[in-house]
């Protein structure tokens, strides 16, 4: 038999962006068992559980629960193939979604720059494709960590949650500031910018570098959505941030 790797939880979890809790609840389930443990009992897994895990996934975002999603992998006719182009047919459905608003709100965007009205049928059409799209967001997250950032917004409250989102706010008009005023990322107050939007990235998070690395799949392969529907600020601000922050970790 030849060497394979095998991952410890945390760096599986760590990989894939799932929390640890998650693997552990598939393993107590007898959805995910390790292929491998060590001689002190530490969970293995190997190349067999990563393609099973990808099944669990890929089920979980077509709306299965974790039971269905048991007994379909315990099916003797179960075919990988078909789940994947399963979920690669609602991927593709998702990204027609996207270009659909985005089309509807260049159309709106430009009625209203010539002053005419826009008729109500447009912003109910706009309503009903943005709630598309955010079912397309919940996407990059797994159900535990939405459930996990549910239950954080629910502890801090919709008060405290927009006076967060004020502050990222203002967050980025200092940073771009500073930016725009030629002052190196590496000046103490850009890094005490820096060390702020990582407290609220941890604030979000709770820790969870799942959830954190979840959040950067989304930003990457969503930014231009982001940026558009949300105000995410410009790639340069991002960049510069990034300089500030990893000259932080340094200091």
């Amino acid at each position: 038999m030849n060497e394979q790797t095998a991952w410890k939880i945390g760096d599986l979890a760590n990989k894939v962006g799932l929390s640890v809790r998650t693997l552990r609840y598939y393993d107590e389930l007898g959805l995910l068992k390790p292929s491998k443990r060590t001689d002190v009992g530490h969970r293995l897994y190997l190349e067999a559980d990563v393609i099973r895990l990808q099944q669990i996934v890929s089920l979980r975002q077509l709306g299965f629960s974790l039971e269905e999603i048991k007994a379909c992998l315990e099916k003797p006719d179960f075919s990988p193939v078909a789940t994947i182009q399963t979920h690669l047919a609602k991927l593709c459905e998702q990204i027609k979604l996207q270009q659909q608003l985005v089309r509807l709100l260049e159309k709106i965007s430009a009625t209203l720059q010539t002053s005419e009205s826009v008729s109500i049928g447009d912003f109910i059409h706009v309503i009903e494709v943005t709630t598309m799209v955010e079912e397309l967001f919940n996407q990059y997250y797994t159900p535990d960590q939405l459930e996990s950032l549910d239950r954080r917004k629910e502890m801090v409250g919709d008060r405290a949650t927009a006076q967060v989102q004020q502050e990222w706010q203002d967050l980025y008009a200092k940073v771009r500031e500073a930016m725009n005023d030629g002052i190196d990322p590496t000046d103490k107050r850009v890094l005490a910018l820096a060390k702020r939007s990582n407290e609220l990235l941890e604030q979000f998070t709770g820790g969870d570098e799942g959830i954190l690395q979840s959040l950067n799949a989304m930003a990457n392969a969503e930014f231009s959505t982001l940026q558009e529907q949300f105000g995410f600020p410009e790639p340069e601000l991002f960049e510069y941030l990034g300089q500030a922050q990893a000259a932080l970790k340094k200091s």
